[in-house]
């Protein structure tokens, strides 16, 4: 069977805002800690798939206990991080989207390197996005619709050194055929003012990050 959605759990920041995401038919994933944190609200996920050198003996039994399936592997004899390996399990799903929670936290390294996953996504031609609190992040390099909702902003990053072909519709700042480069800040803060907004992109990777303060 074909999931519709797979959620990934990741040991980052989760709380209530998290669970809100869940629909039925949602498969879960739960990633090193993001297992813990799925086991501890009710949730079997259909993996737990880490190191899990981030949770005790007794968890980790907690976490074999309530997980349909369970990959474990050595915390140090591995070339892939956590939420790289849960992200490659489930492009070979085939869902119709992926969507990555506990992805962002106190680490930086690891919340840059996983808003890179993103082009991992999208070389495999898999909808994928990033959601905490106050963001949601995805990765266009063609066209993109966005929808009016409680995020307040829209900011525009390119992930490869220069995005051209630029043209938004629907937007207080719109841009017509522009390019964006590595350290240009153009993009940052726009605000939708139609319901819904179009984003289009002729050559490169950008980066579309909705946020709320």
């Amino acid at each position: 069977m074909k999931p519709t959605r797979i959620l990934l759990f990741a040991g980052g920041k989760l709380g209530d805002w998290a669970i809100r995401h869940i629909r039925p038919d949602d498969w879960l994933v739960g990633v090193d800690r993001g297992a813990m944190f799925l086991v501890r609200h009710g949730f079997a996920p259909r993996l737990s798939i880490g190191d899990f050198d981030s949770v005790t003996a007794e968890e980790m039994a907690e976490i074999e206990r309530h997980s349909l399936h369970v990959s474990s592997c050595d915390p140090v004899m591995k070339d892939l991080t956590d939420t790289e390996m849960a992200l490659a399990w489930a492009i070979q799903q085939k869902p119709a989207e992926i969507v990555l929670l506990g992805v962002l936290g106190s680490r930086f390294d690891h919340t840059l390197a996983n808003v890179q996953l993103l082009h991992k996504a999208l070389q495999a031609k898999a909808s994928c996005r990033i959601v905490d609190e106050r963001n949601e992040i995805r990765l266009v390099d063609s066209h993109c619709r966005i929808e009016q909702d409680h995020f307040a902003h829209v900011s525009l990053l390119p992930l490869t050194a220069e995005v051209s072909g630029i043209t938004l519709r629907g937007f207080m700042y719109p841009l017509e055929n522009a390019t964006l480069r590595i350290g240009d800040t153009l993009g940052i803060s726009n605000v939708l003012t139609e319901q819904t907004g179009t984003i289009d992109v002729a050559t490169g990777q950008l980066l579309v990050i909705k946020s709320k303060d």
